[in-house]
């Protein structure tokens, strides 16, 4: 088994939880922030979408998708497109919202083919690469995936509490 075939299989479970969220919700209900420090299941996905774009793509040494497939201008929110989104207010993240439900599960989907295509390519004498020596320890390329797969699997369990908070009231 190839050693990243733990975190692809990780990664697909994160994605079906979030689609099998949104497929629970309207549009209206996805873009409910519950109370204003709980962010909503659009926000939820379309950070994590987001998160994984933009790490991969710059193990990649590619731009991410955010800008170079424009999704940028299919979102079209009202945020820079180098807004830090994991800082986000919620004033910030209230900004977050979609009109169909569609438009955030492709962009998952296409973040997450980059990621998996990704783990399937690199090789196992890569992953103890340092990427940030800015970090103490120094980050690798190995800790920098697992770090972005974690973020996708705690959000995914986020925006299920979320749909919770939203339609069982």
């Amino acid at each position: 088994m190839q050693s990243t075939q733990l975190s692809i299989d990780t990664l697909d479970r994160a994605q079906e939880r979030f689609i099998d969220t949104l497929d629970q919700m309207d549009v209206s209900q996805a873009n409910t922030m519950p109370k204003p420090i709980i962010k909503s299941v659009t926000w939820l996905i379309w950070h994590t979408a987001r998160m994984l774009d933009l790490q991969i793509s710059e193990l990649k040494g590619d731009d991410p998708l955010w800008t170079s497939a424009g999704w940028n201008d299919k979102f079209s929110l009202d945020l820079p497109d180098d807004t830090q989104d994991y800082k986000h207010t919620p004033e910030e993240a209230a900004k977050v919202k979609v009109n169909d439900k569609q438009l955030l599960k492709d962009y998952l989907d296409a973040a997450v083919k980059l990621t998996k295509d990704y783990l399937e390519a690199v090789k196992d004498d890569e992953l103890d690469e340092v990427i940030d020596e800015s970090w103490t320890p120094a980050v690798t390329r190995q800790v920098r995936i697992v770090s972005s797969i974690d973020d996708a699997d705690m959000h995914s369990g986020q925006a299920v509490y979320t749909r919770r908070l939203v339609i069982d009231k």
